[in-house]
C-alpha cells in the first residue's frame, strides 16, 4: 500500500498531530511539497501533502484562509501539514476553522520536525511500496509462467484472477469465451463479446476499457501480427495496481505465446487436413483414412457435409472473408471438440468437411447469415454423405453453391433443391435465352393476327395434351386446337408427340412468365 496520512501521523519520528479532516486520513500521499506561495495550485499535480509555515499567507485572514483551503482541494492536494514555532506559534484559527468547515486534513508540525524528514518519510514509503509491487509482479510472473508450462491457458486464466482480486476471462478469435475464472463470472464475460469483436477491428495490440467504477473491466488483444488472435478481459472493482499490473502483462505475454505455438501447431494440423481432404475428393478413401490417422480419423467414420464458398464479390470488403469464414468454422470445432477439414482450392474458394449436424455446419449458416448483408460469402452445402461418397457431395455442394449465388442467398443446401420446385432454377440468363429462342417464331406468328399459337401451346400443355378440355378452356372448337397445334409443329419443326419437346415447351413457357393464363 502506499503510504497515506494516516501512516504518516502514526511514524513515530514525525510527532504529526490531526488539527481537521480526521475522517480523511486514509487517503494515499503520492509526494510532500514544500511552498511558501500565497497560490502554489499551478505547482500542483494532485495527491499532495503541503507543507507550509504560512511565510506569505494571511494565514489570521477567515476568507483568504477559505479561498486558499479551496484552492487546495481543487487542485487535488490531500492535506496540509503547518509548521508552528515558526512563523506562528500555533496554527492560526482563520486557517483551521476553513480546514475543518472543508474537511481538508490539516496536520501540525512541530518545530524539531524539519520538513525534510517527512518528505524523506514519504520518499521512502513510496519506495517501499513500490518495491513490493514490483517483487509481487515477478512473482506473480513466476507463478504464471508455472501454471502455463504445466497446466496450460486456463491455468494462467485462473491465477491471474486470484492475482487481481477480480475476475479474469479468455476469447478466441471469435470472440467465444474458452476461459473464465471464477466460474461465476461466465455470465458476466459473455456479455462482454460485442466489445471483443470492437476491438477485433483494431490492429494488434490494442486495448480497451469498459464499464464503471463498480465494474471495471480492461480489455487486451492477444497477437503478434496485425491481426487479433484472441483477447483476455480482467474485471475488477478499482483501477489496477502496480503489482496487478505487472500479473496482467505477464499474463497477455504468455497467453500470446502459447497462442502463437498453438497456432503453429494448428497450422501443421491444418495441412494434414488438407492432404486428407484432396484424397477424398480424389476418389481415394482409403488412403485418406490412413493418412488421417487418430487425428481425423473420427470425421470419415460418421456422415459428414462438405461445403464450398467462395466470395461473393461486390466491394472489396475490409478483411478477406474466406480466411475469416475458416477461422470461425476451425473456431467452432475447437469449441465443440469437432474435427473439420478446410483447404483453399483457390483466393477465392475454400471447400470444408464437416461432421454431419454438428457445431461446424451450424456455424457455417450464422457465418453465412451474418456476412449476406456485406456480400462476404456465397455458401453452397452437400447432402450427408459417406467416404466413397466425397466426391459426388463435392458435386452437389457445387450445384447448391449455383443455385445460391443466382437467388442471390448466402446459403443453399443442397437438400433444400430436391424439396422445393424447379422453376426457381430457370432464373438464369441462359435458360431465358433458351427459352426467348425456342418461342420466338410462335410469337413472330400471332403478332401478324393469323391465330394465337402461344396461349394455345399453353392450354394444351396445361391440360396434358386434352383437346376437349383444352379446347374449352380457349373458347375454341377442338378442332381450331388440332389445327393450331399442327401450325406449332410446323413452325418449330418438332413433333409434340415427343414428351422431350412438350417438357422444353412448358419450361420455356415458364422461364419466360408465358405459362400463365
Amino acid at each position: 500500500m502506499p503510504p497515506t496520512l494516516a501512516s504518516l501521523v502514526q511514524h513515530s519520528a514525525l510527532k504529526l498531530v490531526v488539527r481537521a479532516g480526521e475522517d480523511r486520513l486514509d487517503t494515499p500521499v503520492r509526494w510532500a511539497h514544500v511552498s511558501e506561495l500565497a497560490d502554489p495550485v499551478p505547482y500542483m499535480e494532485g495527491g499532495e501533502l503541503l507543507l507550509t509555515t504560512a511565510l506569505t499567507l494571511d494565514a489570521e485572514d477567515p476568507e483568504a484562509m477559505r479561498r486558499y483551503v479551496r484552492r487546495l482541494l481543487g487542485a487535488g492536494v490531500v492535506g496540509l501539514g503547518f509548521a508552528v514555532g515558526v512563523n506562528y506559534e500555533e496554527i492560526p484559527s482563520a486557517l483551521l476553522s476553513a480546514a475543518r468547515e472543508e474537511h481538508l486534513p490539516l496536520l501540525e508540525v512541530p518545530r524539531r520536525t524539519p520538513f525534510l524528514a517527512i518528505s524523506k518519510a514519504v520518499s521512502a514509503a513510496i519506495s517501499a511500496d513500490q518495491y513490493r509491487a514490483v517483487t509481487a509482479g515477478f512473482e506473480a510472473q513466476r507463478e504464471l509462467t508455472r501454471a502455463a508450462l504445466a497446466e496450460g491457458p486456463e491455468a494462467v486464466v485462473d491465477r491471474l484472477a486470484a492475482h487481481v482480486d477480480g475476475w479474469a476471462a479468455l476469447y478466441d478469435a471469435s470472440g467465444t469465451v474458452v476461459a473464465v475464472s471464477p466460474e461465476w463470472a461466465a455470465r458476466r464475460a459473455a456479455r462482454l463479446t460485442p466489445d471483443v469483436e470492437r476491438l477485433r477491428e483494431r490492429p494488434a495490440p490494442a486495448s480497451a476499457v469498459v464499464g464503471n467504477t463498480d465494474d471495471r473491466v480492461e480489455l487486451q488483444s492477444l497477437g503478434t501480427g496485425r491481426r487479433v488472435r484472441g483477447a483476455l478481459a480482467v474485471g475488477t472493482g478499482a483501477p489496477l495496481g502496480t503489482a496487478e499490473r505487472y500479473a496482467v502483462h505477464s499474463a497477455i505475454a504468455l497467453l500470446t505465446l502459447t497462442t502463437e505455438r498453438s497456432r503453429s501447431l494448428q497450422a501443421a494440423e491444418h495441412r494434414l487436413g488438407a492432404a486428407v481432404l484432396r484424397l477424398m475428393l480424389a476418389g481415394q478413401p482409403e488412403h485418406a483414412r490412413t493418412v488421417a490417422g487418430e487425428l481425423y480419423g473420427g470425421v470419415l467414420d460418421a456422415p459428414f457435409r462438405l461445403l464450398v464458398a467462395e466470395s461473393a464479390g461486390g466491394e472489396e470488403p475490409a478483411e478477406p472473408p474466406l480466411p475469416v469464414l475458416a477461422e470461425a468454422l476451425e473456431a467452432a470445432a475447437a469449441r465443440a471438440g469437432e474435427a473439420v477439414l478446410t483447404v483453399a482450392e483457390t483466393p477465392q474458394r475454400l471447400v470444408a468437411l464437416a461432421g454431419d449436424g454438428g457445431a461446424v455446419v451450424a456455424a457455417c449458416g450464422r457465418y453465412a447469415d451474418r456476412e449476406a448483408e456485406e456480400a462476404g460469402v456465397v455458401v453452397g452445402l452437400s447432402a450427408p454423405a459417406g467416404p466413397s461418397a466425397a466426391a459426388a457431395a463435392y458435386k452437389q455442394a457445387e450445384q447448391a453453391l449455383s443455385v445460391a449465388r443466382r437467388r442471390g442467398r448466402a446459403l443453399v443446401e443442397h437438400e433444400d433443391l430436391a424439396a422445393g420446385s424447379v422453376l426457381p432454377l430457370l432464373a438464369d440468363d441462359a435458360v431465358r435465352a433458351f427459352a426467348d429462342g425456342m418461342l420466338r417464331a410462335l410469337r413472330d406468328h400471332d403478332a401478324t393476327g393469323r391465330g394465337d399459337l402461344v396461349a394455345s401451346l399453353r392450354a394444351w400443355l396445361s391440360r396434358h395434351g386434352q383437346w376437349d378440355a383444352a379446347a374449352a378452356d380457349l373458347g375454341v372448337h377442338r378442332h381450331t386446337l388440332r389445327y393450331r397445334m399442327r401450325r406449332v409443329e410446323e413452325i418449330l419443326g418438332r413433333s409434340l408427340d415427343d414428351p422431350d419437346v412438350r417438357m422444353e415447351l412448358w419450361l420455356a413457357l415458364k422461364a419466360t412468365g408465358e405459362d400463365a393464363g
